[in-house]
Order: structure tokens, then sequence, then C-alpha cells
């Protein structure tokens, strides 16, 4: 847009007619319901005549895409290779921070937890069948929480506790499963947003920082990663104004003990 402004192109009329196009694919472009393809960039810098700004319009691009991946396009060759994906960041990453209003955290999921929330996305998603294989990938990537050069602190919405995405017998070793990670890890902190909390920061997107290299948000629709330090930044504040609604320690247990006893 600031490319058509600065060439003196003071419509998208003006500018489809120069470059042959239909008016219509220039509003896309220009609201950004439709990326533009890298030929798109090219034509569109031609119009403008500013061939210059092509590789620095298109390598912005490229990061444009690879920072919004739709689920279908990063499933797409099952849930396994979506899980083995993320390997390397966890990897390489020595302090994780990790907010959750609506699932416990993949690190946190005992086995039957997490097959019956990746059961539930692949049947919504209509995937291929892999779920065990997902499991096994998602299991085996937990022994990074037995890493002392490593730390993890998770925030919780007092709600993932409550929130029946198996049957009660699964949900009651779950429960118990952060009971016991708690005490046996002192490199993790778990800590929970009580439900009935007075507050100014609301109940946001899941996401997680990974150090202060990344931060990968789960959407509806799609898989975002943001490596930008500015918004880096917006993170790490939301996730000490969420960390100071929280309980810990005892709070947190009995908070676990309550919705344990909900179950019945």
């Amino acid at each position: 847009m600031e490319v058509m402004k600065d060439a003196g192109i003071r419509t998208g009329r003006e500018l489809a007619r120069r470059l042959g196009w239909q008016e219509s694919k220039v509003s896309r472009i220009v609201n950004a319901v439709t990326p533009p393809s890298e030929d798109d960039v090219r034509a569109w810098c031609a119009a403008c005549d500013v061939p210059g700004e092509v590789p620095g319009l298109i390598a912005a691009l490229q990061i444009a895409e690879g920072a919004y991946v739709e689920w279908r396009r990063l499933e797409r060759a099952g849930l396994r290779a979506a899980q083995e994906k993320v390997l390397p960041v966890y990897e390489r990453t020595a302090r994780f921070r990790a907010y959750s209003p609506s699932l416990i955290s993949g690190l946190l999921q005992t086995r039957e937890y997490c097959a019956a929330v990746l059961r539930a996305v692949q049947v919504r998603r209509r995937l291929s069948d892999d779920v065990e294989e997902a499991v096994q990938v998602r299991m085996e990537r937990q022994r990074i929480l037995s890493d002392p050069t490593k730390t993890f602190s998770f925030i919780l919405e007092e709600q993932v506790l409550n929130s029946r995405v198996a049957d009660n017998d699964v949900m009651a070793a779950q429960l118990q499963h952060l009971l016991t990670i708690l005490a046996t890890h002192p490199n993790v902190s778990l800590r929970v947003i009580p439900s009935g909390s007075r507050r100014q920061r609301w109940a946001a997107e899941g996401f997680w920082i990974y150090g202060t290299e990344q931060v990968t948000v789960e959407l509806i629709g799609a898989y975002l990663t943001v490596t930008q330090p500015s918004e880096i930044v917006l993170y790490e504040q939301a996730f000490s104004e969420l960390g100071a609604l929280t309980v810990t320690g005892t709070g947190v247990r009995s908070l676990i003990a309550a919705a344990a006893h909900a179950l019945g």
C-alpha cells in the first residue's frame, strides 16, 4: 500500500489498470484478504516503478507465510508430523513459559489425556488417523522436563482443571499427574488463575514463549509464530500480568483437589 502511495497512485482502480488486473484483486491484497504471490509483488513494484523494493518485500512475504500457518497446511502430513515439527525449538530452549485458557499444556499431559485431545483434533479436522503415533511423539518430548538446565512456568485458567475432555478416570489421573510433577520436578512451576478473580487482564489465546527467541500462538484456524522482538515483549508482558492473577503452592493444590472432588 505504501509503495502504491509513494508512486503517486491514489486508487486501487488506477493500479489495477496499470497491472491489467481486476480491481477486486487489488482490493483483496490491499485489505489483507488474500496474500500476494511473489509474481504479484514483482508486478506491483514494476507498476509503481520501484524494482529495488522487490527483494525486501518478497523476504517480508516469506516471513509472513512462515509465521501464519493454517492448521490444514501444518497437519496435512498427519498429527505425528505436526508434533515432530516443533521438536527443534523444544530442544534448544532453556526457559519455557506457557499460558493455557482451555487445555492442560502438552508437556504436562498424561498419555490418556493427550490421546483424548488429539483424537478430538483428528476427528474435527478430518485428518488421517495417526493419533497413537502423535501421542507417542508428545510423550517422548516430555523427557525435557527432567533436564535440570531447563525451567518451565505454566499458567492455567481454573476452567482448564474442570474441563472434561475425557472420562472421569482419565481426568482424575491427569489431575493427580499435575500434583506428581510439582512434587518431583523442582524446575517446573504451575500457577492457576481462579475463575472468580477480579481482573483487568482478560483471558487470551493460548501461547508459548520460548526463551526470548519466539512465541507460538494457537488460533482457531492457524498456528502463529512470532519472532519480532517488539511483539515477543508484548507476550512477556501479558504473561507477567496473567501471573499476577494466579495462586501458587497450596492454592494450586486446593484447586486441583476441588476439581478432582467434582469428578465424584
